[in-house]
């Protein structure tokens, strides 16, 4: 299974971050210890949201859709609202 994600910074609430993986759990992992550069300065994060998708593809056209779509990103938004620190 591949995942697409959102993980939100305790730090800087309005910060989001959308990415991908096949090892969700492993990959959380790394960005809460300082392993990933991008995310590094935002840490502690929390996953608020994530998908689940048979084929890398998938996962990929949906992450940047939602990355590169600003209406979609307000989707997730409205849809995860509770979720959100």
């Amino acid at each position: 299974m591949y995942y697409v994600y959102i993980l939100q910074s305790k730090v800087d609430k309005n910060w989001l971050y959308v990415g991908y993986s096949d090892d969700l759990k492993s990959r959380f992992q790394r960005y809460n210890q300082g392993k990933v550069k991008s995310t590094k300065s935002k840490r502690p994060l929390v996953l608020v949201y994530y998908e689940a998708y048979r084929h890398k593809t998938d996962a990929a056209k949906r992450e940047y859709e939602i990355k590169h779509n600003s209406q979609q990103k307000e989707i997730l938004k409205k849809r995860i609202d509770n979720s959100l620190l």
